[in-house]
């Protein structure tokens, strides 16, 4: 039924089982990253990609629009306290005021008066375009009130999501708060910015509860947003898209503004920032810059900040976009992809080269991607996507690897006699077809069979030491094996001084043409193998030792080749009346021995020589065991060429 199918649905019917196999490693390789990635297993190596593609991403100028005003350690030690009194703070605003800032942010918790100068700080605090921060209670966090006084309008909350790693690489922008929802510290400063541009939140007319700022629509994250597996996706959450490190928003410190030593050129029509950045005061966060930085390698709270209200400003003015993910089902379908090419290319790709070289040029491709997404603005999985392809290829490899060995195993048990390399190509490669339940099953084909004995091997061994004897037949042996291996032969069994070999297995041939090849390879075998004859026995003369003759009958005929015997003892096996004619032919008439090798054919495999070869007729002869008579034929020689 196979052998009726087109060539290439017939080369796909064999290697069926191999796709097999190429599926079923597809389905358990994403069946089992599935479930790791739904454990969680998947995120960690995720989040360090995106950490390495944020970083690798363009670097911008310093933010115009933002000013950072940083309370360092040599501030707190001018100032010998800390907390700053609420003197110092109104006088810190007020100096900043008189610039006329856009707004100006309070990052510093001021739950309780601090004396001397808290009725100035509570006045400054009224101005319609300060905000200062509160902590809502969030996980483990406990809450922090605002500064006593402050307008509730006017606060925003400063928690910011800690991954599992502690690195900052999302923001919240609302959180529930009692029965009331919170504005993050960034977006109230970014609102206050955009007010004056006559962008205000609204709520998007396409998608109900989610904020729209100008045309952007802010999309709360889920759970499985862009590499991550299990997000705590609780409030309303962002990803946050840095602009860099710390150099991205400009700072001056909290000694320069209050001795007037800056330009106010930084404050004027800008979100002025207040926050620490003293190492000893611990709002310091990691960020995915942390692993190139020094020191610590972590950003002061106060720049985060700086760095989300600059992101919200971007977004809602036009100038970039969102970080974007795939939806879930997705994800999923881009890992069954990911996984089906590459066990589609195990399959087919067999050559140890090429696999590498297709499997690492897919990984180069899907990493490629994946970063170029990321500079679009969409983050989709790598590490997943990747690790199914080198799985789900290890899988087939090792599976084609461990095939290859027992089939190769087989094959080497059947054919531990020589075959000529194309042969055994021919023979592998059609390893699906020959082999069925660890044998060659019977196959029925036309093949050349060349039966050889050598005259004289008695006289010989008389002459020799065993050891001797044995070294100089395979000698012998070695040249005629070479011959019937040139001209894609095998030699099925050596029969002690002779040999059988056959031309035109173990593959079926199924044009005339093939079966005459064939044969005319046997016959130009047998001629080859008479001039080396005269080879031999000229060594023979120099060891003292008689000439040898030889006798080669060939037939070409009908056969049936496999596999013969049991699983511990396998042997290939070629039978049908044409073996015994081949035999019968080498053995017959011995008496008649015109030449030292005598070369005897019969019609059958004349009918397939043309007029290639110079043949005496002996006529029809009677063959040992055989009913009816042969006509049989001497080969002399090659036929000249005529012109």
């Amino acid at each position: 039924m196979v052998s009726r199918l087109p060539k290439p649905l017939k080369k796909f019917a064999q290697d069926w089982p191999g796709f097999g196999i190429a599926v079923i490693a597809l389905f358990f390789v994403v069946g089992g990253l599935l479930l790791i990635r739904q454990g969680g297993g998947m995120e960690r190596l995720e989040l360090l990609i995106y950490d390495k593609m944020m970083r690798h991403l363009v670097k911008e100028s310093p933010d115009p629009r933002i000013l950072v005003v940083g309370i360092t350690e040599a501030d707190i030690r001018e100032q010998r306290q800390w907390p700053l009194s609420d003197a110092v703070l109104a006088e810190l605003l007020a100096k900043l005021q008189a610039h006329q800032p856009r707004g100006i942010g309070l990052d510093i918790y001021r739950e309780f008066a601090l004396e001397p100068g808290h009725g100035d700080f509570v006045a400054q605090l009224q101005a319609p375009n300060v905000i200062t921060i509160e902590a809502i209670a969030v996980n483990s966090l406990e809450a922090i009130p605002p500064p006593p006084n402050a307008p509730p309008e006017q606060v925003g909350f400063n928690n910011l999501p800690l991954d599992p790693d502690g690195v900052i690489r999302r923001a919240f922008l609302y959180l529930p708060q009692d029965e009331d929802v919170a504005v993050a510290f960034s977006l109230q400063l970014a609102f206050l910015y955009l007010a004056e541009a006559g962008i205000e939140p609204i709520e998007s007319p396409q998608y109900p509860n989610v904020m729209q700022l100008g045309e952007a629509t802010f999309h709360p994250l889920t759970p499985y947003a862009g590499g991550y597996d299990r997000l705590d996706a609780g409030g309303y959450q962002t990803f946050l898209q840095y602009r860099g490190t710390d150099t991205a928003i400009e700072m001056i410190t909290l000694g320069e503004v209050l001795r007037g030593e800056f330009d106010p050129a930084l404050v004027r029509d800008r979100l002025v920032m207040i926050g620490s950045t003293a190492p000893s005061l611990l709002d310091r966060k990691a960020t995915p810059y942390s692993a190139t930085l020094g020191g610590d390698g972590k950003m002061a709270g106060v720049m985060i900040h700086a760095q989300i209200a600059a992101q919200i400003l971007d977004v809602a003015l036009g100038k970039r976009s969102l970080l974007a993910y795939w939806p879930d089902w997705v994800e999923v379908a881009y890992l069954v992809g990911a996984a089906f090419v590459s066990s589609l290319t195990a399959w087919r790709l067999r050559h140890p080269l090429l696999l590498i070289s297709s499997i690492s040029f897919c990984l180069l491709l899907m990493i490629g991607v994946g970063f170029w997404f990321f500079s679009q603005g969409l983050w989709i999985p790598i590490a997943a996507p990747v690790i199914s392809m080198l799985c789900t290829a290890g899988v087939v490899i090792t599976y084609q690897s461990y095939d290859d060995y027992c089939r190769r195993r087989i094959v080497m048990q059947l054919l531990g006699q020589n075959t000529s390399p194309e042969i055994a190509e021919a023979l592998w490669q059609g390893r699906d077809t020959l082999l069925k339940a660890g044998k060659l099953p019977g196959i029925r084909l036309t093949a050349t069979i060349l039966f050889l004995d050598i005259k004289g091997f008695s006289t010989v061994a008389e002459q020799m030491e065993p050891e001797a004897l044995l070294d100089w037949l395979n000698d012998i042996l070695g040249e005629i094996t070479q011959e019937v291996l040139t001209r894609e032969g095998i030699i099925n069994k050596f029969t002690g001084d002779g040999l059988m070999a056959i031309f035109g297995v173990p593959l079926s041939r199924i044009h005339k043409a093939e079966i005459a090849l064939d044969a005319q390879n046997a016959v130009y075998c047998a001629l080859a193998i008479g001039d080396r004859l005269a080879l031999v026995n000229k060594r023979n003369h120099e060891m003292g030792l008689p000439d040898i003759q030889m006798r080669i009958g060939i037939f070409t005929g009908p056969v049936v080749v496999g596999s013969l015997g049991g699983k511990d003892r396998l042997e290939y096996g070629v039978l049908g009346d044409t073996v015994n004619t081949a035999s019968r032919l080498e053995s017959c008439a011995k008496e008649r021995q015109p030449t030292d090798c005598r070369i005897l054919i019969a019609a059958e495999t004349l009918h397939h020589l043309g007029d290639r070869f110079i043949v005496e007729p002996w006529g029809p002869m009677a063959l040992k065991g055989k009913q009816q008579m042969a006509e049989v034929f001497q080969v002399l020689s090659i036929a000249p060429k005529t012109r």
